[in-house]
Parts: C-alpha cells; structure tokens; sequence
C-alpha cells in the first residue's frame, strides 16, 4: 500500500491458507497445564496450539455448552434465540476447573504459528465483516472507539441493538461511520448465516476440523481498510481482478471503478517502482533521504534498531541539533518500518545521544505521532537516559521478510553484494556527499564499462543531470578489470577519494 508515492504497507499471500487469523476450528484439548494457567490444543497443526486462560472468553461456559448440545444432537441449529447462557468465569479462575484432556471445544486463531511457536487461540469466537464484529454469546453492541461524534455513536448503537438477534453481541467498526441502517443490517445477517453454517459443519466435525475459514489476505485488508482515500487498486493477475471488484462492488459499489487490471509490458512493481522501494527498505541497512541510515537487528525475542547519522549533511553548527534532526527523521521510518515489515513484540531503538530533555521529549512526540497510522496495538515509551525508546507492537502473524541481497555474479554465489537496483543511488549519495561536504570539484569515477556506459549514454544522460544539479563535471572512466558491481571515486591527479 503506497502512501504519497511511499510503500508503507507490503503483505505476502502465501498458498497454505490454514491457520490464519479469524480461522476457527474444533480443537480437542491435548494437555492443561496449571502452571502456565493454559491449555495445549490440537487443532492440525505440527504443534498443538496455546490456549490461555485470559483467553477463554467471560462466556466459556455457554460456549462449551453449546458445542456439546451440537455435537450431541441435542440442539440442530446455530440459533441463540431460546439458547440460556451459562454464568460468566471468573477473571481470575484456574483454567484447571474448567478444561480437561480430551475436552472438544471451538477455538479461534488469533496468532499464526511463529518461529518454533503453534498458533494461540482464544475461545472468545467473533465473525469479522465489513462493518461489524459478531460475537456470540455475548449480548451487548460496543462502537468502535475511533468514531468519535457522540451522535453517530448514538445512531449506530441504536440500528444495532434494533436488528442483532439474541444473545448476540455487535462491535460496530469504523467503516460503518455514515452507513444507512439497511447495510448494518444486511452485514449483520451475513454474519449470522457464517454462524450458522459453522454449527452446521460442527454437526459432523472431527477434532482439528476447520468450521470458518478467514478470507484471503487481499480481501480482508480490503474489508478492514477500504475507505474514501482510496484512489486506485491495481491488479496484473485477470483472474483476481475480478474476484476484489466483484467483492468491492458487493461492500462498496461507489468504489469499484478503482479496481484496475494493469496491461502495462513493464513489470507491475517495476512501472510502479515497487521492486525499488522493497530492496531499499527490506536489507539490514536502511538509508534515510538526509544520509542517515538506521540498523535493524533480529533476535528471537525483540528487534533492536540503531540510527547512524551517516554522511548527513551537517547544516547545524552544533552536534545536539543536528542529532535531534536525524533521530526525527529516523522516528517517521521507523513508524514505516515497522508497518512494512510487519515487526511484533519488543522493539528497542537507539537514537542519538541528546543531552537536553526537551530533545528527548520531541523524539518520543514525533514517534508516538508516527505510530499512529499503525492499525497493530502498541505502546511506545519515552526516551530512557540511555538515548533507549521502547515500542510494544501486537505481533499475530511472522514477521514479512525480503531477502535483498543478491548472489555476486563475478563470484559464481560464494559471496553477497548489495541489491544492484540500489546502485546508481549508492554513487550519486556518495558523490554528493563528495562535492557538498568535502567540496571537491574536479572528480572521477572509475567504474565497470556497463555502468559507465549506463552514467554517459542518452541524450540527457546521467553524467549531463549530475554536472546541472552539482555544477562539477564528473568524468567517468571504464576499467574493463573491474567486477560489475565495483567504482571508486578519485583525484585527477589519481589519487583515490576516501569516502
């Protein structure tokens, strides 16, 4: 997802569709385990799933209940309407009065298997639609916190609490905001039809059976993010293009026409600049517009992050603003990464040291404010004495990964290289950084012949846009002995530039 021409969202589809977030299946529970407060359940995967005791739902009872009349035969529909709701659990009861080994009972996906890690779960069952939440068992309508005129809060708890059926409970979404109650009402029902064709896959279940499959990624975010800042979504593939119109036309019909089948001969992500933008934010290393650069480091369990001033160009004339100014910039893509990369858990960054309080003050405002985008729950904590800020981030699926590095064609994959679409910004960073902070004028850069020839050739080549925009020729000489991947900068004199 693009932001002012920036990728500030980028998902993975993968082709095993099971165990994502929002499936629910019938998971019989393997072992309990007093001391964690928890429960291990089979629900197919290669690890049996985690089920807290937090995480069973205040209406467990009614929930178990219910499963075993269904299972049983005792009870032949989904429908709550003469269904008694058993007393709530105790908040801080002992998962060991409630569950025993071999207990059948219908669980949710609400953490995708991580690492070494099986999937959590919770027994608190919710059916996600494009405008409300349905949560059986419950029998209250919440409105989404982010709606935040006291009158449309009104308005809509008045449509649902008018059409939810019994024992149901409704959180009413954001994407609701302006909704004629005719759409409330008809999303409220296609909930209750995928309730109950999950009780009637339940008739006949066995234990690990999936009943409700989420749907795919690309439709989900659609259904959780489509809005009115939307101004195109672009497909290459015919066939999925017209699943999301269909399904656009179907939630928002005023916003089908933005669903578009790309024909262009390039590449989808190449024309757009995609591929670029993925191997420039995906690598170890990140490289901000100013010339800072930020680390990203992973360890099992928390990300550490460094920001690095670089060759930014030093326009301050003393050391704490010009830190200041880097660690802000460093805190708007750091929010970006974060979302990119889809990074959970404990984040730790190191900024700049700021010797003045006020300083440090700016740079968690300036996180804090970036963070804010981010749709994933998290805290961010201020500053530590250490220059140490602390991010919390909910983490429900592994962390997306883009391999960036490239194996070296001079070296038949025995070594690395950086990703080679990044090269030609490489040497115009450092040649700048030559000619504005070092003040050099008179420069050479030796390279490869495939890449003096990409710098030289064209009516407005590349050499011709460097010398207008740093008024210094810079003359660009091909070495036949170097790699593909090699340049060095020097002195007309032939001695070579340090950089």
């Amino acid at each position: 997802m693009f932001e002012d021409k920036r990728l500030v969202e980028f998902s993975q589809e993968i082709n095993d569709k099971s165990f994502q977030v929002g499936d629910i299946y019938l998971g019989r529970v393997k072992k309990v385990i007093p001391g964690l407060n928890a429960c291990f359940v089979d629900i197919g995967y290669e690890k049996d799933a985690f089920l807290h005791y937090l995480d069973l739902g205040s209406q467990y009872n009614s929930l178990k209940k219910f499963s075993e009349e269904i299972l049983s035969g005792k009870k032949k529909s989904g429908s709550l309407q003469n269904f008694r709701l058993e007393e709530e659990i105790q908040k801080d009861g002992k998962i060991a009065d409630l569950v025993n080994k071999g207990d059948m009972v219908m669980v949710q996906v609400v953490k995708e298997p991580i690492s070494t890690k099986g999937p959590r779960l919770s027994s608190e069952i919710s059916i996600a639609g494009r405008y409300c939440v349905l949560v059986p068992f419950g029998d209250t309508v919440n409105i989404s916190k982010k709606v935040a005129d006291n009158a449309e809060k009104k308005r809509l708890k008045q449509i649902a609490l008018g059409v939810k059926p019994k024992n149901f409970g409704v959180i009413v979404r954001t994407a609701a905001i302006g909704c004629e109650a005719e759409e409330l009402e008809r999303d409220i029902k296609e909930l209750v039809q995928k309730w109950e064709a999950a009780v009637a896959l339940l008739k006949s279940a066995k234990p690990a059976d999936r009943l409700v499959q989420e749907v795919a990624r690309t439709t989900s975010m659609l259904r959780d993010l489509l809005n009115d800042s939307f101004q195109s979504i672009f497909f290459d593939d015919p066939r999925m293009h017209e699943e999301v119109k269909e399904y656009v036309s179907s939630i928002a019909p005023d916003k089908a026409e933005i669903v578009k089948l790309y024909k262009g001969k390039q590449d989808l992500f190449e024309h757009f600049g995609i591929d670029k933008q993925v191997k420039s934010a995906f690598g170890k290393n990140v490289t901000m517009p100013g010339g800072a650069y930020i680390i990203i480091e992973h360890t099992e369990a928390l990300h550490v992050i460094d920001v690095n001033s670089g060759n930014r160009m030093k326009q301050e004339t003393d050391q704490e603003n010009n830190a200041l100014n880097t660690n802000l910039e460093a805190a708007d893509e750091i929010a970006r990464q974060l979302r990119l990369r889809d990074m959970g858990g404990i984040i730790v960054i190191d900024f700049i040291d700021m010797r003045k309080a006020a300083n440090k003050k700016l740079v968690f405002e300036r996180m804090s404010q970036a963070m804010k985008t981010d749709r994933a729950k998290h805290t961010v904590l201020p500053v530590s004495k250490f220059g140490l800020l602390q991010i919390t981030r909910q983490r429900v699926r592994p962390e997306v990964n883009v391999v960036t590095q490239e194996v070296c064609p001079t070296c038949e994959g025995t070594g690395h290289i950086r990703p080679s679409i990044l090269l030609s910004d490489e040497i115009e960073s450092h040649l700048r950084y030559i000619v504005q902070e070092q003040n050099e004028k008179k420069i050479e850069l030796h390279t490869h012949p495939y890449l003096a020839a990409f710098f030289t050739k064209g009516l407005i080549s590349k050499q011709i846009r460097w010398w207008m925009k740093y008024k210094s020729w810079v003359k660009v000489k091909a070495e036949a002995s170097y790699q593909i991947n090699e340049y060095h900068f020097f002195h007309p004199n032939g001695e070579q530039i340090n950089i």
